[in-house]
């Protein structure tokens, strides 16, 4: 049985990693919550790390947050530049005397476009922050990225 399982996970890594991407790194706007400028850089053919970070409001409160995510992209062979992904990252968000941590789930679609050299995004981000004296459970986080295609294979 464990061999058999060691033989599953060689095929899916294989198929993932076979599976290539539609540029290379890509900047723009994530607008949701919260509003952010991000950077997204694929680090091999399927793997992504994404930076962002921007302003939110809550209660009449600033929050500057930041966050760092690490995504698998999968294509989506029926639609030509649309993939797939998931991730987990993590952040923080910093304002009104207070800092809340928190680690983020991905799930989302990229989008780049054939003739421009633009990517766009949308996806869902549950997420679980550890603040000063509590623990919570967001569930209603998710943006839309847009971005201009700095390195692109395009």
């Amino acid at each position: 049985m464990k061999n058999l399982i060691l033989v599953f996970i060689i095929f899916l890594g294989g198929v993932v990693s076979s599976q290539a991407q539609n540029y290379d790194s890509a900047i723009g706007l994530r607008l949701g919550i919260p509003n952010s400028i991000t950077y997204k850089k694929f680090v091999s053919e399927s793997n992504a790390i994404e930076l962002y970070g921007g302003l939110s409001s809550d209660s009449g409160f600033t929050y500057f947050n930041v966050n760092g995510a690490y995504q698998i992209h999968t294509p989506i062979e029926s639609v030509d530049n649309l993939q797939w992904y998931y991730g987990i990252g993590a952040g923080a968000s910093l304002g009104n005397g207070a800092t809340s941590l928190g680690i983020n789930g991905y799930i989302g679609l990229d989008y780049s476009f054939q003739d421009l050299p633009i990517a766009l995004s949308i996806d869902y981000v549950p997420s679980y922050f550890f603040g000063s004296s509590d623990l919570s459970f967001q569930a209603g986080y998710g943006n839309l990225a847009v971005r201009y295609i700095l390195e692109g294979n395009n």
